[in-house]
């Protein structure tokens, strides 16, 4: 499933994966909420991956910033 948040002035899309046990609201409202506090304390490598953030992919617990240059994408704990 496909869903879109605005982040950073940007349009991202989210994808998640159909076993997610997790209610998709909850989900997307910690998501955004981990993304705003790393993009305003986060380390160097990891303010790069947010700021050329071009996709998220959730699976299970984790969500997987995709971004512009595949060697700043990242994994992030949601739980």
């Amino acid at each position: 499933m496909k869903t879109v948040i605005h982040f950073d002035n940007k349009l991202i899309p989210v994808y998640f994966s159909t076993d997610n046990k997790q209610p998709i609201q909850r989900t997307l409202r910690l998501l955004t909420s981990a993304l705003d506090h790393k993009i305003r304390n986060g380390k160097q490598a990891l303010q790069k991956c947010l700021h050329s953030l071009i996709s998220i992919e959730i699976e299970g617990s984790e969500a997987i910033l995709h971004s512009k240059s595949e060697f700043d994408s990242l994994a992030l704990s949601l739980y």
